[in-house]
């Protein structure tokens, strides 16, 4: 059964897709300019730019995206289901606390949020804007306690 999204980040912009076909449109009009024009190859490089960007693309929209429903928090590959957070505010950050989403650091560009779990271990989840996440987590733990 499909949860409602609380937060959600993705993890690229579809944009950077653009640049080898923009790249070779440009390629393509210089050339004219100067007298040759090769559309095939200019085609073969627009080709050639967008599937590498794509596998980045889709690389990124995978393993740097997050998101909270009801029942889990999505960081990364990893998956914390949200009755093993016992609490978001006044966690303090430990030095050598798991880093969810599988890596061993944060992300670049992304804020911790660490998240004390019920075991009383402290994990660190991570966003762009850790303020938004750590306040819809915080809302989602109190309207499951009351």
């Amino acid at each position: 059964m499909e949860q409602p999204t609380l937060y959600a980040e993705n993890g690229a912009s579809w944009w950077p897709l653009l640049w080898g076909p923009l790249f070779a449109l440009v390629g393509l009009g210089v050339e004219g300019l100067t007298g040759a024009f090769r559309p095939v190859l200019w085609s073969l490089v627009a080709v050639a730019l967008f599937l590498p960007t794509l596998l980045w693309v889709q690389g990124r929209r995978r393993l740097y995206a997050v998101r909270l429903t009801p029942v889990a928090l999505h960081v990364g590959r990893e998956e914390l289901q949200v009755r093993d957070v016992a609490e978001v505010e006044g966690v303090e950050p430990r030095a050598g606390s798991a880093v969810l989403g599988g890596g061993w650091t944060l992300p670049r560009g992304t804020e911790a949020v660490p998240v004390r779990l019920v075991d009383g271990t402290v994990a660190t989840a991570w966003a762009r804007d850790a303020d938004a996440l750590r306040a819809a987590l915080a809302r989602l733990l109190a309207t499951r306690r009351s």
